[in-house]
């Protein structure tokens, strides 16, 4: 995998768009969420990308853009999972950026998460992917990046507690 990231990145993009025409909300609830969650994944101040078609429009820039790097892809996945909750559904994240995502935040959380993988191979059980050495703790590969990116407590456990 490259390490240009900007089709994952404009792929995040897209998805979030998807989920705020299909969402029910009025037209300033959509241009406040995705405003936020532009702010929120580093993309802007919220000066644009006040609706879906403005989200495709910035998806397309990217793609045609500079190389973006997993720390950029790493804060827009996590912006899209924060949206996700706001709109209570699970946004579509590919296996892949899912565990390149998991790999890097799990490298750059907060001590007390590290510490928590520190030692042991972290597993997708849902996905095709894993990292660390150790005995292996697993989760599926949502639970595991919302673990490393603050967005939930609970962390992999091994697989005889399960």
């Amino acid at each position: 995998m490259s390490g240009d990231r900007r089709a994952a990145i404009a792929d995040a993009l897209d998805e979030a768009a998807r989920l705020l025409a299909e969402s029910a909300s009025d037209d300033a609830e959509h241009c406040a969420r995705a405003r936020r969650f532009l702010e929120e994944a580093g993309l802007g101040t919220g000066a644009a990308g006040g609706n879906p078609d403005e989200l495709r429009a910035l998806a397309v820039a990217v793609r045609q853009g500079r190389k973006r790097s997993i720390r950029m892809l790493t804060r827009v996945v996590r912006a899209l999972l924060v949206l996700g909750d706001a709109l209570a559904v699970a946004p579509r994240v590919d296996a892949g950026v899912t565990g390149a995502v998991a790999l890097y935040a799990a490298t750059t959380a907060p001590f007390d998460r590290r510490a928590a993988l520190r030692g042991h191979t972290v597993r997708a059980s849902d996905e095709e992917w894993e990292f660390g050495r150790g005995p292996v703790i697993t989760d599926t590969g949502r639970a595991i990046l919302r673990f490393v990116l603050a967005l939930d407590d609970v962390a992999p456990r091994p697989l005889s507690s399960r």
